[in-house]
């Protein structure tokens, strides 16, 4: 399918955002601004990640789930519990970046609403100082 970002590729870009919804944010409102921006870009991007992170868990689940039962049935040896205990091991990494990317879309975008919040208040602060209330 194209169009769809590679495991490996996800998950240095999720390294990437990371690093930058840690960033703290300073008072000054052309910083908040711009970060507001960024923000809504990074989320729309964390939100394509995410489709892109789930795609590769459900080709890694179909795959490792019919090649697991088919050799499980051939022997007649575990049950359906440890069988799907088997096939979430086996997608533990890309169950992570689901994960991951899900709660960086979602820390980003409370990110966003505390940037408007503190711009507010700077625009208040400054309406306040200019007219000495």
């Amino acid at each position: 399918m194209d169009g769809i970002t590679s495991h490996k590729d996800l998950f240095s870009e999720a390294e990437q955002i990371q690093s930058f919804s840690e960033i703290t944010v300073s008072d000054d409102p052309q910083e908040i601004v711009e970060r507001i921006g960024a923000l809504g870009v990074y989320i729309a991007r964390t939100g394509k990640m995410l489709a892109d992170a789930k795609y590769h868990l459900s080709v890694k689940l179909k795959d490792e789930t019919v090649e697991l039962i088919r050799k499980t049935l051939a022997a007649n040896q575990l049950s359906a519990k440890v069988q799907n205990s088997l096939v979430d091991g086996i997608c533990r990494d890309e169950r992570y970046l689901v994960d991951w990317i899900e709660r960086l879309n979602r820390a980003l975008t409370h990110q966003q609403d505390a940037m408007r919040s503190l711009l507010s208040y700077e625009k208040e602060n400054l309406r306040i100082t200019k007219t000495g209330y």
